[in-house]
Order: structure tokens, then C-alpha cells, then sequence
């Protein structure tokens, strides 16, 4: 399955970000000139066809008031940390968990989850509270609090034209 024009303009245009308005896809589609239901027929083809690999937001938590970000890093025992790793995820309060190899013998960790906050002394409440629901009193971890913010955003995408050089 091939792209045709209206999925490159749909990429681009995804691709500056969706619109904060009440119906982002029609907002989209407006400016591409397809409805909203298109738009999302559009992304649900090619994400089913893996032409994209994911759709999902970047939340700029610094400019919501979240100030206080920790990326906590446990070390769980590695044929526990997908059920671990599906406990952390279930909490509202963590944003993202995944897991990563260790680098031995001087980083042990192999799951890692973000926790953001408005206040450090709240992050650090919920990361205790996240310990201790999901069993992980005794658990080796590390709360690492951001120090600086790095530039968020999306995917881009370079998009060749469908048009043959003449």
C-alpha cells in the first residue's frame, strides 16, 4: 500500500502538531481538505498498514504546572519486569515505563518509569506509594530528577513527491 497525496498532506500536517481545539481531526481536515472522519479513517489505515508506527501527544508538563519530573529507575529481577512494568504503568501518576538493558556492573537498573509533579516532596510521596502498592519496598531504585528541559516534539517526516522529474 502506497501513500497518496491526501496521506502526505495529512503527515505533514500531523506532523506540527495537532490543533488544541475541541475537534483537532476536523480542524486537520479542514486545512487539508478532508473531514475529520476521513483524517481518522486515514491514520487508523496507515497505522494498521504500519506505514506509521504510532500516533500519541507530547505533553509539555513544564508549561501544565508539572515542574518537578523524576525518572525513577528500579531494579527488578528480569523475569519480573514485564508484570512489574504493567503494575508501575497501571498509576496515573506515571507517564511513561519501559524497560532497558543494564549496563553492569555501574547502572543495575532495567525498568524505568516517569512520575511528574507540580511539587518534588508530592513526586517523591507517589514514588513511595508506587513502591509499596506494587510490592517494591526492598527493590534497589534511583529517583533522578530532571534538571533542565530538552526540546519536546514530534516525529517529522521528509516525504518524497509522487511526481516523476520530467
Amino acid at each position: 500500500m502506497g501513500l497518496t497525496d491526501k496521506d502526505r498532506r495529512l503527515i505533514t500536517a500531523i506532523g506540527k502538531g495537532l490543533p488544541l481545539v475541541p475537534e483537532p481531526y476536523a480542524e486537520i481536515g479542514r486545512q487539508i481538505g478532508m473531514t475529520g472522519d476521513e483524517v481518522i479513517r486515514s491514520l487508523e489505515r496507515m497505522l494498521d498498514a504500519g506505514l506509521i508506527k504510532r500516533l500519541g501527544i507530547v505533553v509539555r508538563h513544564h508549561e501544565l504546572g508539572y515542574r518537578s519530573n523524576a525518572m525513577v529507575v528500579w531494579n527488578i529481577p528480569d523475569n519480573e519486569v514485564a508484570e512489574v512494568g504493567r503494575r508501575v504503568s497501571a498509576f496515573g501518576f506515571v507517564t511513561l515505563c519501559y524497560q532497558r538493558p543494564r549496563r553492569l556492573p555501574d547502572w543495575p537498573y532495567n525498568l524505568f518509569c516517569m512520575v511528574h509533579g507540580r511539587e518534588r516532596v508530592r513526586v517523591l510521596e507517589q514514588v513511595e506509594h508506587l513502591a509499596e502498592a506494587c510490592g517494591l519496598e526492598g527493590v534497589e531504585r534511583d529517583v533522578l530528577f530532571s534538571a533542565r528541559r530538552f526540546k519536546q516534539r514530534g516525529a517529522t517526516y521528509c516525504l518524497k513527491s509522487t511526481e516523476s522529474a520530467a
